[in-house]
């Protein structure tokens, strides 16, 4: 287009001067006869090239991917490892919710999340760039766009967007109650514990399938055998992992997904406690868009953002409505840039020092939703501590080793699977309903789909907020999480007289906290007579590492079950007083 055709949407080159675009504009003298000195009367505003805000916004673009691809590398990288990878909670470190729940919970100070800090002053200098340029939650569902979002937002009423306030009052109330139960919402554990439990698990079955499928063919079993060498245990599991709660994460996860389909980034404008706590401080953004005096209302900035950010008034042709005709909403802003790159008068919008704090809005909590919300999560707190798990009867949870006193564990946890992810047997497992909904999505062992690895520290190591206290090797080796009960009805040597020492072999503790006693005399079937050594617990050496349930040859049902201890007891000396179990 040249540079005489503003008019007809594009915008007119910087180097023409605002008199040759007014002309041009209006199709004046100049524009029909070709002489510039005849040009008609300048315009009060030209038009502009948005070069340099598109460069801008692609390096957004580039910043988001680049923060996406490192999240998916943490994933991987950190998956099924006995040695913690050192950064495997980089977004945690980052997370403001993540950081200041627990320590609010847990009431002391948690230095590995300081740099959550860095989130906070961030959105008081530039606003909320972690939802705009780094959290890869955001960017996912921005990159799921659907056509029906333009006409059905429409439909959705701005009040919606106090919901994710209402949430945030009720994560903070419930968190100074020392219940977390509520950061299940944040969207980074979200994101991390849905990729743990279901996307990984599903794709290393689509890769094992191929593989099984490829080897039946001459050349793909070649194919095979070099992917499995270079990629199994590197980039894929070792083992193929598997949730017991993996479908229901994922639904989850889908239906947050198909919300866009109501409006673009659902989550991010109504629901995302996360993106409400940066957008309280965001409201004083000392760097921001700005709408100057040359605006007109044509509203192209409105139209362009995808979160609903920009207030246009309606246009008016009196001479009493001058001055800005937009403004942005800084608190739902997410710096995407897409507004200064679709203004196109040159003194309508800029990017400059705003001391004004920005506009409250009709969906901004009133007093009476805060305390509303507030008065919501104490009550949850209560209802949650008068549940059947609280009762004196409950034997508790097997956790991680070193997590065993159960009120500490529940204030720190933050539901966010990095433990699980790590864990290299896929022993623990998000819990449902042993616990309760206080401890929803917590992690436990579950020793028949993995044990806990002998030779492992990896989940405490990974774990953001300290739930899970980082052991050296020894001191983890003698933490005791649980205790091997051997059922006598269903183990092969006590039931059926059947030669078996599966447990006792497998069993990683030095002097072995699972003996083979006495030679008793069995009489066979057809009448011979035999003896036969069975297996018993010593409980004081048992740490409850569950391998011996785990390998336990039985079908169904372990013949030998890990229960969980006494949490008074846990601290290694004596459980059971020495007296052998079975």
């Amino acid at each position: 287009m040249s540079e005489t055709e503003p008019a007809t949407g594009g915008p007119a080159e910087e180097g023409m001067s605002a008199a040759e675009g007014a002309s041009a504009a209006e199709g004046g003298p100049a524009a029909q006869d070709g002489s510039a000195a005849e040009a008609g009367p300048a315009a009060p505003a030209a038009r502009r090239s948005p070069g340099g805000w598109k460069a801008a916004r692609w390096t957004r673009r580039a910043v988001q991917i680049a923060f996406f691809v490192f999240f998916v590398y943490l994933l991987f990288a950190a998956l099924q490892r006995r040695a913690a990878f050192p950064y495997a909670d980089f977004f945690f470190r980052f997370d403001p919710l993540a950081a200041f729940a627990p320590m609010v919970a847990a009431r002391h100070w948690i230095g590995h999340l300081a740099p959550a800090l860095i989130t906070v002053a961030l959105a008081v200098v530039v606003g909320r760039v972690w939802c705009g340029w780094v959290c890869p939650m955001g960017t996912l569902l921005g990159w799921f766009r659907f056509r029906s979002a333009r006409r059905l937002s429409k439909l959705v009423p701005a009040r919606l967007r106090v919901v994710k306030y209402v949430l945030l009052v009720a994560v903070v109330v419930m968190a100074a109650l020392t219940s977390m139960t509520l950061l299940v919402l944040d969207p980074i554990s979200l994101l991390t514990r849905t990729a743990t439990t279901s996307l990984i698990p599903g794709f290393d079955f689509v890769v094992t399938s191929a593989e099984s499928w490829l080897n039946g063919w001459g050349p793909g079993s070649s194919a095979v055998s070099w992917f499995e060498a270079h990629f199994r245990g590197n980039v894929l599991p070792v083992y193929q992992p598997h949730y017991a709660q993996a479908v229901a994460l994922f639904v989850l996860f889908l239906a947050i997904v198909l919300l866009n389909a109501f409006a673009d980034r659902f989550w991010c404008r109504y629901l995302c406690p996360l993106g409400a706590l940066l957008g309280l401080f965001a409201k004083v953004q000392v760097l921001r868009p700005v709408v100057g005096d040359g605006c007109d209302r044509c509203a192209a900035c409105a139209r362009a953002c995808r979160v609903d950010a920009i207030e246009v008034e309606p246009r008016q042709t009196t001479a009493a409505t001058a001055g800005p005709g937009a403004r942005v909403v800084t608190s739902e802003c997410t710096m995407c840039l897409d507004c200064l790159v679709a203004c196109p008068e040159r003194e309508a919008m800029s990017f400059g020092l705003a001391l004004r704090p920005g506009p409250w809005t009709t969906y901004d909590p009133s007093r009476r939703q805060f305390v509303a919300a507030a008065a919501a999560g104490a009550g949850a707190v209560a209802l949650l501590g008068t549940g059947v798990w609280r009762g004196p009867v409950n034997p508790g949870l097997i956790r991680p080793p070193g997590a065993q006193d159960e009120g500490a564990f529940l204030s720190h946890c933050l539901r966010c699977s990095e433990c699980m992810k790590v864990c290299p047997t896929s022993g623990l497992q998000p819990s449902l309903g042993q616990g309760g909904l206080e401890a929803l999505w917590t992690p436990v062992l579950a020793s028949r789909l993995g044990y806990c690895d002998f030779s492992c520290t990896a989940c405490g190591h990974v774990c953001p907020s300290g739930a899970i206290p980082k052991l050296a090797l020894e001191k983890k080796r003698k933490q005791v999480i649980g205790l091997a009960v051997i059922d006598r009805n269903r183990c092969l040597p006590w039931a059926l007289d059947t030669p078996c020492a599966v447990c006792q072999e497998m069993c990683p503790i030095p002097n072995k906290a699972i003996i083979l006693t006495g030679e008793h005399l069995i009489t066979r079937a057809d009448g011979t007579q035999d003896y036969l050594a069975r297996p018993k617990v010593i409980a004081t050496r048992c740490i409850g590492c569950g391998i011996c349930e785990n390998k336990c040859p039985v079908a169904g049902t372990a013949a030998i079950v890990v229960q969980p201890t006494n949490p008074a007891l846990a601290s290694g000396s004596g459980l059971g007083g020495g007296t052998p179990q079975g």
